[in-house]
């Protein structure tokens, strides 16, 4: 499997002078670990992650360097730290060096990255363009449904997906909550949406598309005051 496979493709993402405290307040309602900055053209800037904020909040607490460090840190590093830590807006506090993928990066390889930078997701980019996310949930997603090795059915798995896909639109459901993963054929649905009919709504639109053979509903219902509280 790749990362299109696994991909969330509706991604939330902010521009650049987004304020801090938006930022903070997105990915608790979101649920997320991190958040990519996008450009007018929607060519990826940054990330701003849990990380940045933390250390941001820890800043404003009170939190400062030791005196003995301070004084054999480099001067531009102390700035650039401070602009992180004091900064105002995603442009201040977000890490500009991303580690991305591609659509076709394999999800062995997405697994060493994730390791590698100790990071909770990746940014797929296509010509510098932010078209998903492969979280560490995605790549679990993904890495159960793969029973067997994906040969000759891979193609035919990733039509299944895009037209299950393309349904949920139909039935108003919130694709940057849910994913699907097919496997030969067999479609895994995980995720959380809002209400039981949003749920039994997600596995028709599963189990109604051609090709399909079977549908194991991973699905939760979360009402939004406890998403939001969680």
């Amino acid at each position: 499997m790749e990362a299109r496979d696994v991909m969330t493709a509706t991604v939330v993402t902010v521009s650049a002078n987004t304020p801090v405290e938006q930022l903070a307040q997105l990915m608790l309602e979101r649920r997320i670990s991190a958040v990519p900055v996008i450009d007018a053209s929607g060519r990826l800037q940054g990330i701003v992650s849990e990380g940045d904020l933390m250390r941001h909040s820890q800043a404003h607490a009170g939190r400062t360097r030791s005196w003995w460090l301070s004084f054999f840190a480099d001067r531009d590093a102390m700035a650039q730290e401070y602009i992180k830590t004091h900064g105002r807006t995603a442009a201040d506090v977000m890490t500009r060096k991303v580690v991305t993928a591609t659509e076709n990066t394999p999800l062995e390889k997405i697994a060493t990255l994730l390791e590698r930078h100790r990071i909770k997701r990746v940014p797929i980019v296509r010509r510098g363009k932010v078209v998903g996310v492969v979280s560490r949930a995605n790549l679990w997603h993904g890495l159960v449904a793969q029973k067997v090795p994906v040969c000759k059915t891979a193609v035919k798995d990733r039509d299944i997906r895009a037209r299950i896909l393309d349904e949920l639109d139909k039935a108003g459901i919130d694709k940057s909550y849910v994913n699907v993963v097919v496997s030969n054929g067999a479609v895994e649905l995980w995720g959380v949406v809002e209400a039981e009919a949003q749920k039994r709504a997600l596995g028709i639109a599963a189990k109604s598309t051609k090709g399909v053979k079977r549908v194991i509903d991973n699905v939760l219902v979360v009402t939004p005051a406890l998403r939001i509280g969680a």
